[in-house]
Parts: structure tokens; C-alpha cells; sequence
């Protein structure tokens, strides 16, 4: 048959094909052994890649190009070696170095080593409530210690080569300013403790116009207070209560206002809208806000003594152990006990001024120990010839009592800014003053509606 086909004139590369369950059994195996040659050619890149003159993979004019999708699984990473964690304990009470490095697992060879370090000085005493952290090594050495003396401070030893290096590590608060207004219903202290204040800042809002207001007399029910002042927060949360910026206190009709302020030279007080200094010479009370049992009277009938004798000060009704300030700086020319006078302590201020402190619990200074003004000089008590807790206020003016609740109208004035000072204290306090009056206006509407 293909003889005869050729004959007629059939091209050589004509092939009549032959049935498959014809062909040898050779066909096939060499028929799937160039099928996987084939395969493997198509599935393995070549080395440089193929090119238009490749006569092997023509590529033709309208060929789409080939995108290959490559999956990339990645060996799983070793897992990190965990950190060594801090064991962290509490300074109590009666607690030493030696005790806590004792407690976490060291010795006093370890408290020595780290003690060696230069700034070693965060070590020198320990207060209860701080903390003490120790890290070890994966050998149960000491790695690290640190020591927590406040949320903003901590000093951190860690271990070198040459021996523990010390770092004090400092971290610093957000500012945030807050405003606060309240009245009083029957004492400051409860009214700026139901606002929110805490006792520092009800002491010190009292310090600021302890010269201008006798706390245990003067504030009356539906007196007012607007307080400006920082907060200071750390990782989102309160972390103490920053210094007041402005405040006023509206008594009896009158209001006081004051303001920080630092002037030219760097120093910081209080003033009032004119410039004029809080700070006078003498406290108007010489002891925290309290009630008063009797005041100056010079034809006073004594209650233990049932005579007429003259009442030359000022009677402060106050639990035992309430803190007694010295009315202003000067030096203590007398401390002692007398069985009239109790436990005493009298101060000498500038020659004209002297005041005298009777019946108190504890005595705090001693003879001629200098003191400033609200400076603790000893606690309320009943010593003496007292019928119950209280402090005994003198003023003298040349030898002379006088009037503790009237004198300050005769004291000196206080210290005002510089004249040519005054248009820089004025531009500071420009939008407190705006903010203290939206407050007064404010709480003034509240009280219409």
C-alpha cells in the first residue's frame, strides 16, 4: 500500500497514519519516554532565560504573556528566648537592702557589688513604699536591679563587664489645666474636698490668702472659690495635682483674687490684680481652718480661775495634734513650759513685732532657732491651765497686745512689683483674670436659674 501511494507521486513527508492497537510495544515506550522529556523541559527555567532567536521556543508576534504564581512557604523562626522578668518588692516599714536582697535570692556580696556603682546615691536610704526589682540571668545571677523611688523616677543598676552601671531614669508628666468653683456650706476644707481638691491643694489655696483671710473666722456660708490649676497626669491617668495658677475667693461680699506669677528675676509668688503680693507679713491664723472658741478680750472672766482677767489673744478650738504655723518669719526667743502657760513658744519678729503660741501638745523648734512664715512650730494641746484642746494666739506690737483679729489693719504693707514690672504681670495674668470672671458669671447664673 505505501509503495503504491508513492508511486502515484506522493511527497516523502506524507505518512499515512497506522491504528495505535497496531503499533509495536517499542512505539509506545519510546512514545512516553520523549512525553516526560517534554515535560521536564517545559516545568525546569532556563539558564539565560529564553530569546526571540531561540529556534528551540518561537514566540510568536501575538503571544500572551506567561505569569507564573509562585507559592513561598516559609520555615516556622526559632521561637526568641523569653525576657527574664523583674521580681519586683514593696519597701515596708523596717525594711533594709540587706533584708529585700535577702528575700529575692542574693547575698550581701550581690548588695555590695551593685552599692559600688558611682551613682549609688539612690541606695543611701530607702523609704517604705518604693520599690526594689531584681532580674536574673538564665543562671540565677543578678542581671539587673532597679530602684523605684516615684512614678517619675527610678534607677536602674545593671550589670557590665567592669561591674554595675548605674542610670536614673527620668521620666516627665502631661500638664493639663483644670478649673474648679465651689461654695461653702460650712468649712473650706469640706467644700474643696467635696470638688474634688486634694488636702495639699486645700492647704496651700488657704496658704495663699492666709494673709488676707482668717480661715477659722472669716469664710461665711455661700462664700465662693474658683480655683485655676495644673493637673499632672502620667499614661493617661491623674498622677498629682500641679501648683495653682489663679484663684478667687469671694467673702462676704468681697473678692480677693491672686495669681502666680515669675518675675524678672526668676522668682515665683503670688500677687493680686494690682501686682500687690499675697504674701503679708503675718498669717491672719496661725493654725489650719478651724472654729473659734474665744477671742480677744481684755475683761474676760478666766474659766479655771473664776476671775476677772483680761483674754490678751485669740482662743483656737482645734482636735489635739493640729499643726500650729509661725505667723511670720523671725526667731524663737522662748520655749518652755510654765504651769499657766503650758508648753510655749514665743517668736520675736523685726524689733516691733512678737508673737506668743500657748497650750500646745508638742513644741516643734527651740530657742533661738530661726523660723519662717507657715513653717510648723508645734501641735495644738491642752497643757497648762486649759479647760480642753487649743491654741492660745498672741500678738504684741512694742510690747503691747493688741488685737490679733484687728492688728493687720496697723501691720506693714506688702511688697509690690516693680512699677516699670507691672505691664509684663499685667499681660501674664490677662487671660486667667478672663477666666475667673467667666467662672464668677458662670456660677452667678447658676444660682438665678
Amino acid at each position: 500500500m505505501h509503495r503504491k501511494n508513492a508511486q502515484r507521486g506522493a511527497t516523502p513527508l506524507e505518512v499515512t497514519a497506522t491504528p495505535m492497537h497496531q503499533q509495536p510495544l517499542v512505539w509506545y515506550v519510546t512514545a512516553g519516554a520523549l512525553l516526560m522529556v517534554a515535560i521536564l523541559t517545559l516545568r525546569a527555567p532556563p539558564d539565560d532565560g529564553p530569546t526571540a532567536s531561540d529556534p528551540l521556543l518561537p514566540e510568536p508576534d501575538n503571544a500572551a504573556p506567561i505569569v507564573a504564581s509562585v507559592a513561598i512557604i516559609e520555615e516556622p523562626a526559632d521561637p526568641q528566648p523569653e525576657q527574664p522578668q523583674w521580681l519586683d518588692l514593696t519597701v515596708g516599714e523596717g525594711d533594709n537592702l540587706s533584708l529585700l536582697f535577702a528575700e529575692a535570692g542574693f547575698t550581701d556580696t550581690d548588695l555590695y557589688r551593685v552599692a559600688k556603682s558611682n551613682e549609688r546615691q539612690s541606695l543611701r536610704r530607702i523609704y517604705p513604699g518604693e520599690r526594689i526589682g531584681f532580674r536574673t540571668d538564665d543562671q540565677g545571677g543578678l542581671l539587673a536591679m532597679r530602684h523605684v523611688q516615684s512614678p517619675l523616677v527610678t534607677t536602674l543598676y545593671e550589670r557590665t563587664p567592669e561591674g554595675y552601671q548605674a542610670t536614673v531614669i527620668t521620666r516627665e508628666p502631661d500638664h493639663f489645666t483644670r478649673e474648679v468653683s465651689m461654695t461653702i456650706d460650712s468649712s473650706l476644707f469640706l467644700a474643696g474636698i467635696e470638688a474634688g481638691l486634694g488636702n495639699a491643694m486645700i492647704m496651700e489655696l488657704a496658704g495663699i490668702f492666709g494673709g488676707v483671710i482668717d480661715f477659722a473666722l472669716d469664710p461665711r456660708t455661700g462664700d465662693t472659690i474658683h480655683v485655676i490649676y495644673e493637673e499632672l497626669m502620667l499614661d493617661g491617668e491623674h498622677l498629682d495635682d500641679g501648683p495653682i495658677l489663679a484663684a478667687s475667693f469671694t467673702n462676704k461680699g468681697e473678692t480677693f483674687e491672686a495669681y502666680r506669677y515669675t518675675d524678672i528675676e526668676g522668682d515665683t509668688s503670688y500677687y493680686n490684680e494690682s501686682g500687690v503680693s499675697m504674701r503679708k507679713a503675718f498669717l491672719r491664723a496661725p493654725l489650719d481652718f478651724t472654729r473659734v472658741s474665744s477671742n480677744f478680750n481684755p475683761n474676760r472672766l478666766h474659766p479655771i480661775y473664776k476671775t476677772q482677767r483680761p483674754h490678751r489673744g485669740t482662743d483656737y478650738a482645734a482636735p489635739r495634734g493640729t499643726p500650729v504655723y509661725a505667723a511670720g518669719d523671725g526667731r524663737v526667743i522662748e520655749a518652755g513650759y510654765t504651769r499657766p502657760n503650758g508648753n510655749y513658744i514665743f517668736i520675736q519678729h523685726t524689733e516691733q513685732f512678737e508673737t506668743h503660741y500657748l497650750h500646745l501638745h508638742r513644741k516643734r523648734v527651740k530657742k533661738g532657732a530661726r523660723v519662717k512664715q507657715g513653717q510648723v512650730i508645734g501641735t495644738v494641746g491642752s497643757t497648762g491651765a486649759a479647760t480642753g484642746p487649743h491654741l492660745h494666739y498672741e500678738f504684741l506690737v512694742n510690747g503691747v497686745h493688741r488685737n490679733p483679729r484687728t492688728v493687720h489693719k496697723i501691720l506693714p504693707k506688702a511688697r509690690s512689683l516693680p512699677q516699670e514690672e507691672i505691664p509684663r504681670y499685667l499681660a501674664a495674668i490677662q487671660q486667667p483674670t478672663q477666666r475667673l470672671a467667666s467662672l464668677r458669671d458662670a456660677r452667678q447664673l447658676a444660682r438665678a436659674e
